[in-house]
Order: structure tokens, then sequence, then C-alpha cells
């Protein structure tokens, strides 16, 4: 809502981050800017000393405001990424930066290549691929992709199709930081996995990474290394504020216009030769790590787009250890359950992410519900496989069909949908931890403590002598009981980090 200079009331602002735009007598836009604290921000611009102390530039725009308004956002690099889009959509004469064409940094993976590889882009266009971002601090960005290359030994040389020739004279080949599938050292199904574990990271499952680097950072602090021991903080600072924030909202895979709609969904019914066109799709998948924490998510598409309505997600209670099909057909059970029980419609389709085992786990839940027929299918990531009940053959569709990128866009969302709660569940174990059980221990002894070892596992290792020496404010005394109280919780606070 746009509002008159003249009826500026700082109460009517929020305190919250975001962008304010300017505009003079004739409703053009003279001026966007962005804010932590848009109340702070924009009172200074109405204050009456503003308008004859100020130098002449910002007294020239105060003077040339006639009206104002306020988008709100959910953090402050948001809030910068908004600013740059409206500043080079309205050009405004008092900003000077930004208004170039250049845009924020993502990250794009193209899956019709071989052996795909993260590489750096400026626009996201409608051509198949998965885009992360924009990310708003270049530099930290190109950073932390160099360090994911080297820790998953993906790929970077920019060969569509690497081989033999290229490998001769590859440099990331003879330093080991690639895991050289050009020349079969892995398989497509092995480099496959690894593309997977960084697309789930990009996604937000950031903990194993962080904890690692958080680890490396340590040991070279002990062996008195500050300066590779503040590479490794950094780093881990980096991959978590670009994509382990809980804020984040844009660094999502991106679902392409042109993926999905009636067209799709036609194709997808005449490759899997069903009766009628699966207009609603439900896709189910699982997350966990080694058992813990084990989640599903379901996700819901509409005549070949996401409907966010009929998204559901699952936490799995029944299931001990790492059971992926066990967990399966605990999430198909409850959902269809709940439809069959309250009379709701079926789907037309139903996808579970994996092959022959967790197909055949959600086909067992509908049996044992005394579900009515309905196609089912399992589609499997390496080779993007289709499976159909009782034939031992998969289906392979061509690549370049609509139906099968639509089968890899409800996949790939059922997959974000998971490792987004999966993580949101995590952070929530972080924050209530084990040290707020033992008495005497505050908020800031805790944190000086996470800080000092990082995480409770390595807390755990450590004597009494050690986290006297280590932590500041901490005597024997209190050590003593920090350490007598993990010893009789063994199993309790693992997934404590600071």
């Amino acid at each position: 809502m746009t509002l008159k200079k003249i009826s500026f009331y700082p109460g009517d602002i929020p305190t919250k981050p975001g962008v304010y735009i300017y505009r003079d007598v004739f409703g053009t836009v003279i001026y966007v800017g962005k804010a932590a604290n848009l109340r702070k921000r924009m009172s200074q611009y109405f204050q009456p000393s503003r308008e004859t102390r100020a130098d002449p530039k910002l007294r020239s725009l105060i003077n040339s405001i006639d009206s104002w308004e306020c988008l709100t956002v959910r953090s402050e690099d948001e809030a910068l990424i908004l600013e740059s889009r409206l500043i080079k959509e309205y050009a405004p004469k008092y900003n000077v930066l930004l208004r170039d064409d250049k845009r924020h940094l993502l990250l794009k993976i193209d899956l019709s290549e071989k052996f795909p590889r993260p590489k750096l882009a400026r626009l996201r266009k409608d051509d198949s691929c998965l885009y992360f971002g924009p990310f708003p601090h270049g530099a930290a960005l190109k950073q932390t992709l160099e360090f994911l290359l080297r820790h998953f030994a993906l790929r970077s040389c920019a060969f569509h199709d690497p081989g033999a020739e290229e490998y001769a004279h590859c440099l990331a080949a003879k330093i080991r930081d690639c895991c050289c599938p050009c020349i079969g050292r892995v398989t497509e199904e092995e480099y496959r996995d690894r593309l997977d574990r960084l697309i789930a990271l990009l996604n937000g499952d950031v903990g194993e990474v962080v904890e690692l680097l958080r680890g490396k950072m340590m040991e070279c602090a002990e062996k008195r290394n500050f300066e590779k021991a503040a590479l490794f903080r950094d780093i881990s600072k980096n991959i978590e504020s670009l994509y382990g924030s809980k804020t984040r909202t844009f660094s999502n895979a991106f679902i392409p216009q042109n993926v999905g709609g009636p067209g799709a969904v036609e194709d997808l019914r005449a490759a899997l030769r069903l009766p009628n066109p699966p207009d609603v799709m439900i896709c189910f998948d699982i997350s966990n790590i080694s058992g813990t924490l084990a989640v599903a998510s379901m996700v819901c598409f509409r005549e070949g787009r996401p409907w966010k309505q009929g998204y559901r997600r699952f936490r799995i209670r029944t299931v001990t250890g790492s059971n992926d099909f066990a967990m399966m057909r605990e999430a198909v059970s409850r959902h269809f359950f709940r439809l069959l029980e309250e009379k709701l419609p079926l789907p037309d389709l139903l996808i579970v992410d994996g092959g022959k085992g967790q197909l055949s786990s959600a086909v067992d839940a509908l049996v044992k519900l005394n579900c009515p027929p309905f196609p089912v299918i399992g589609l499997a990531k390496r080779n993007e496989e289709v499976f159909i009940p009782g034939r031992s053959e998969p289906i392979l569709i061509d690549r370049e069909r609509p139906a099968l990128k639509l089968l890899q866009a409800i996949r790939d969302e059922s997959h974000r949908f998971a490792v987004t709660y999966h993580r949101a569940l995590r952070l929530r174990t972080i924050q209530n931890s084990i040290l707020d059980e033992i008495p005497n221990i505050g908020s800031a002894r805790k944190r000086a403590i996470l800080e000092a070892f990082g995480s409770v596992h390595r807390l755990r290792k450590a004597s009494v002598e050690m986290i006297c020496a280590k932590v500041e404010g901490i005597g024997p005394e209190m050590a003593q009981s920090i350490h007598d109280y993990l010893e009789k919780h063994p199993t309790t606070g693992n997934f404590d980090i600071l």
C-alpha cells in the first residue's frame, strides 16, 4: 500500500527486514532501499533536521519524496535480493549501485549431462536444469562451491561428456580432487550418488558437512595451524549461511515452467499406458540418518504442477534402525488409512521414490488396507527406471520426454520436502540440548561449551582436565559434574552441535 509522505508515522512501519520504495509527485519510483529494521531506517529520512543538515544529494531525495511504501521479507539477504530486482526493474534516479544488468549468482546442475556438475549462472532459464539461488554473497558462494567439488570429488571440467583425451590434461585428476568418471574410475551410478548427496546439501541438509569441517578446524587449531583452522571455520559458516539458514526460502530446487502441465500429464499417461490421465499424483520419499529422526514426505501435483495444499509429512513411529522399506510401508499405510476412513478420493497415480523394494512395501500397505486398485509405480534414481507391480523389467522412458521430466520433478520435490522436514527436526533437537538438563548450566555456559568442543559427541570424549582447560569459567567441580552426567546418559545428545 502506498502512503503519502505527509502522513508518515513511525508506528506504522514494522521493525522487520525489508525494502522501502519512494516515489515522486508523478508516481515515478525515485529510490529503492533495504533495511534490517524498516522502522529505524525509514525514520531517518523524515527527521526535520535532515532537510537542512544532510548532504545535497540526500536533501534533494528527501524533498522529492511524495509517497512511500515498504515490503517486508524474512531475512536481510532476501531484502538484498528484492532490492536488486526492484532497482533493475525501475532504474530509480537516486540509486547508483545495482542498476547494471548483472544479477546475483545461481547454482545450476544440468541433469542431461552424463556426469552432471554444479556450475555458476546468472539467469534462470526454462531448460529442465536444477537451479539453486540466487545467492547474494558471490565470493562466499565461489569459495564453498570449490570446497564442495573437492569434498564430493565431482568433476569441475567444462566438457559436456569428458573422456580419456580430456582426462590426460586434467589437473583435478592429478591432485585427486575428482573421482574421474570419464575413465571409469567410478561408475555412472556411483557418480550420481555423489551428486545426490550434494543436492541434499544444497536443499538444506548441511549438518554432516558442517560437523566434519568443525572437526577439521579443531584438529588444525590443536596443531596451532591457525590459518588453516580459520579457513575451515569460514567455509563452515559460509555453508550454513548459504544453504542451512532457517529463513532460507530462495535456494530450493526450481521446477521450470516448461516441466509439467496438461501436455506432460498426457505424455505420462501414454508412456505408462494408463487408462486415464494422472491429473492427481502423489509421491512419497523417506529421509533419515542411519534410522535417526526418520521422516517421510508426501507431495501432490495437480495437472502437472505442485499443489502445496496436498503436501503432507510424517514422523516415522514404528520403525527402529535404518529400514527404508518398513518406513515407506508405514507412511503409505497411515496416509491411505485416513483417506479410506474419511472416504476421500484416491489419487490417479502413486509414485514412490525408489526401486522394487520401496514399491513392494507401498503395495503391501495398500493390500493390507483393502484399498481399491489404482496405478502405483516406483522411480529409481540412478537410471530413472520406472518399476510397475507384477513386472520384473523396468520401463525406460526417454530422458527428453515430458513424461520423465514430470516424474523427476515430483520425485525431486518430494525429496526436497523430506530433507527440509528432517533438517527442521535436527535443528529442534540441537536447540533442546542435553546440556540444558545438567544443573547450573545456563545458556552462556552452554554456548561456551559448544563453542569449545563443537558438539556434545566430542564433549563426551573429553576428560575432566580437558573440559577445565578449554572452557573458560568451568572449574574442576563443574567439569566433573558434566563428565559424570554424560556418562550416565550415553545415548542422548549426539545431535547437539553449535
